[in-house]
């Protein structure tokens, strides 16, 4: 069954000096502030694009991870993974690296880094990203 989620940006003034916010309309979890200084500077407690990219290639991944090696019969006992999203402004999103630390009792390290990259590729959000040129994954058993 197909699903729809839903965010909603309101934005005010110009690209440089405007400001915006978004709201994660079908949780309803929250609404959070975005501006150009967030994306091109520091974020000042002020969100991007990017970092909500990275959010969801984060949580997507881990979840691609975890559905691929309980297919092979492991469970993972934990996972940690940081998705490093590279805004270059005039060029957009130069790059993303994946870093995923994971306890999976049982599984060798050539399974688990046969795991680690079937993840990434099969992602669905890494697929969204496949115009992104430059994504890399660092993947560590712990």
């Amino acid at each position: 069954m197909a699903t729809t989620r839903t965010a909603q940006t309101h934005w005010e003034g110009n690209l440089m000096e405007g400001k915006g916010q978004v709201a994660l309309a079908s949780s309803n979890v929250g609404t959070f502030d975005v501006n150009w200084p967030a994306r091109a500077e520091q974020p000042n407690g002020v969100t991007s694009p990017e970092e909500l990219i990275a959010a969801a290639h984060s949580s997507c991944y881990s979840m691609a991870f975890s559905h691929g090696l309980a297919g092979k019969g492991y469970t993972v006992a934990a996972l940690d993974t940081k998705a490093d999203v590279t805004f270059q402004p005039g060029e957009g999103i130069t790059g993303i690296v994946l870093t995923l630390k994971a306890s999976v009792p049982g599984l060798s390290e050539e399974d688990f880094q046969a795991a680690a990259e079937d993840a990434k590729k099969n992602c669905p959000v890494s697929q969204a990203l496949a115009g992104v040129k430059n994504i890399t994954l660092h993947a560590e058993l712990v």
